[in-house]
């Protein structure tokens, strides 16, 4: 298998295990963003702005880029928009398929790895919703250069990064162990800690790499946030290890 196919693999697993974010949203919680009481994430903790989205969400067509796991799409469907989402795995996706029969609403579900073209014709979409994932892809830029071409003009990408600040560190964040780029593809020591710690296969990137590829793909930044992990060492004395960002196709 590549490590797309051994990450599509181990998430699949934590699903069945419990992971944190691959808990679909409850029917209250769907309750709540139909009645307009709702929140997203693209980053661990902050929620991302309203004013990110625009004036208007219902009636948007809204790409959910790797965001399986029923978390944000079925708010997005409680909007109002005509909602697709794109993961490879399978477990996540058929989150997406459960809440969508409980609550009522239709969403084009859609199987398939992200490094590949996007199988959507240009202009296909207002919105695109991509949370934090590029750590388990080596390149990314090619990622942003097809949100460019399957976004409308004027169409809004909003995306969570890793910063890679927690690739320097051991498990514990107490030290630091690691050099940059953490690419276990192409660095064995770093494979056999991350295959150690059941971590998929990741890699970090630079802001070259991450914000300098939405504009080399076309994209005009408009806004960005930072945030924590949410907990442990780092988070406790708040230290950014993601950035939101909202761009827009001119």
């Amino acid at each position: 298998m590549n490590y797309q196919e051994i990450n599509s693999h181990t998430i699949d697993r934590w699903v069945d295990e419990g992971w944190e974010w691959g808990i679909p949203i409850s029917h209250e919680a769907y309750l709540r963003a139909l009645a307009g009481d709702w929140q997203v994430l693209l980053t661990p903790t902050k929620p991302v702005p309203r004013s990110w989205f625009g004036e208007e969400i219902s009636g948007k067509k809204l790409l959910g880029l790797a965001a399986g796991g029923a978390q944000q799409m079925p708010v997005f469907a409680a909007l109002g928009a005509v909602c697709t989402v794109l993961d490879y795995s399978a477990k996540q996706l058929n989150s997406e398929v459960c809440v969508a029969s409980r609550e009522g609403y239709k969403i084009n579900i859609v199987k398939a790895d992200m490094t590949k073209p996007l199988p959507f014709p240009d202009s296909e979409f207002d919105i695109i919703f991509h949370p934090v994932s590029n750590c388990y892809v080596e390149e990314v830029e090619p990622i942003f250069r097809e949100c460019f071409r399957v976004l409308k003009n004027g169409g809004i990408l909003l995306s969570g990064l890793d910063n890679g600040v927690n690739y320097f560190f051991n498990d514990d964040e107490s030290k630091v162990v690691n050099t940059l780029p953490f690419n276990p593809l192409k660095n064995p020591d770093q494979m056999k800690s991350i295959i150690g710690n059941d971590c998929g296969i990741q890699f970090s990137h630079t802001l070259e790499e991450q914000i300098g590829g939405q504009l080399r793909a076309g994209f005009i930044l408009k806004d960005i946030y930072e945030d924590t992990n949410g907990e442990g060492f780092l988070h406790e004395h708040n230290i950014p290890t993601f950035i939101a960002t909202m761009a827009i196709k001119p």
